[in-house]
């Protein structure tokens, strides 16, 4: 199966486009969900800074925005989650964000552990992107991946600190 690669245009071409493709980053040639994660490491960064609360509001609204985002353009690419949709990758990372030490080695940690999760999706990471479709299981996946990160890191604290 051939897969369209979006192109500039494409992005440009709606607002919806230009969110879901991270604002263009999802048009790396290779790895755009690793590109997606590290350009939201700026922004947890900045946003981490303030206030965990006003953090955490920020990333339900945008997940929401990310649903709308990602299931207008799956649709318009003929693909629910085309490798070029980074939106989810970018908003489930600043959640790992928003609770991880602002440490440079914790954020580190939580960006390998968030790829690894996101990538291999052990269970039921694979079976509920199989089965949830549209926006919200664009989004959802990511969720899952940031949990175990957030999991994984717990417990390495709890066990090496």
């Amino acid at each position: 199966m051939i897969v369209y690669r979006p192109s500039a245009g494409f992005a440009f071409s709606h607002p919806a486009h230009f969110i879901a493709l991270g604002f263009g980053v999802g048009l790396a040639r290779f790895a755009p969900g690793t590109f997606g994660t590290l350009a939201a490491w700026p922004v947890g960064w900045t946003l981490a800074a303030g206030n965990a609360a006003i953090m955490l509001g920020i990333v339900a609204v945008l997940f929401a925005l990310g649903v709308w985002a990602c299931g207008l353009t799956g649709t318009h690419l003929g693909m629910d989650d085309h490798s070029s949709m980074v939106w989810d990758e970018f908003v489930a990372f600043l959640l790992v964000l928003a609770i991880v030490p602002r440490e440079f080695a914790w954020q580190l940690g939580a960006f390998v552990a968030f790829r690894f999760f996101d990538i291999v999706k052990p269970p039921p990471i694979r079976w509920f992107e199989r089965r949830t479709k549209g926006g919200f299981g664009v989004m959802a996946d990511d969720l899952l991946a940031a949990a175990y990160t957030l999991l994984v890191l717990a417990v390495a604290k709890r066990l090496f600190l």
